[in-house]
């Protein structure tokens, strides 16, 4: 009867254990999909941006999508798909979808 008891306690506070079945075991999702370089905007936004091919194309990766960015002309500091473009400007980032910035002053974030 008490092992019972005691295998009944284990099982009831198994949803408090930091138990994680696939990989690590702190439970937790990783906030910064790997790979990608994490970035914090004004307005407590988060951009994350995955570069590609050394440069050439970057994926923004928002938890519910991802899209691709290629890089507009030589310099580097600009990318875009016709609809959407990021912006590099110093240590700063920018993200704007048609007419309007959605994350602004973006700083890696440390």
């Amino acid at each position: 009867m008490r092992a019972i008891v005691i295998a009944a306690l284990a099982l009831s506070t198994g949803g408090c254990t930091s138990w994680w079945p696939w990989g690590g075991s702190s439970g937790e999702v990783p906030r910064v999909p790997p790979g990608a370089t994490a970035y914090k905007c004004d307005g407590g936004k988060e951009l994350f941006v995955r570069y590609l091919e050394g440069g050439k194309s970057a994926m923004i990766v928002f938890p519910e999508r991802e899209f691709r960015l290629d890089r507009v002309g030589d310099a580097g500091g600009r990318y875009s798909n016709g609809r959407t473009t990021l912006t590099l400007d110093g240590g700063a980032a920018t993200l704007q979808d048609g007419s309007a910035a959605t994350h602004t002053n973006c700083k890696p974030a440390t």
